[in-house]
């Protein structure tokens, strides 16, 4: 018992235990962001689940260069405009490098949508992998 009160020793146990939950942290909030699809996950989803794919990036940067199937609905307006998007098929969110779509999970979530998924790289990574894009 004098081994395991030991100040050296309480030391190593709290930053085991501190180390063990930094490494637990991202299964807590995996649902929570919504997973992320590679391109070639969400051309499958697209052909064989008819999957959505929407823009959240705003209307400038959506006409410069955007996946052709997507709509566009910026992360600000997606709460008004959630009620329009059907309920029955994945939804794949875009934004330009992947890291601000999975912010906007949570509020698709809210509305009643279960399968929300978010594009690893965003348009950066779709472009990279010279898939189709229409620029006006």
């Amino acid at each position: 018992m004098d081994f395991i009160l030991s100040q050296n020793n309480l030391l190593i146990l709290a930053i085991a235990l501190v180390a063990g939950i930094m490494l637990l942290m991202p299964s807590f909030f995996k649902g929570r962001a919504g997973r992320a699809v590679s391109t070639a996950e969400a051309v499958q989803m697209v052909n064989q689940k008819e999957a959505v794919l929407i823009d959240l990036r705003g209307a400038d940067q959506f006409k410069a260069a955007s996946i052709a199937q997507s709509r566009n609905i910026p992360a600000a307006d997606l709460d008004a405009k959630a009620a329009s998007l059907p309920k029955d098929k994945p939804v794949i969110l875009v934004c330009d490098t992947g890291r601000s779509a999975p912010r906007s999970v949570a509020v698709l979530r809210k509305h009643g949508l279960q399968e929300v998924y978010t594009l690893e790289g965003g348009i950066q990574a779709w472009m990279q992998a010279s898939l189709p894009v229409k620029k006006s």
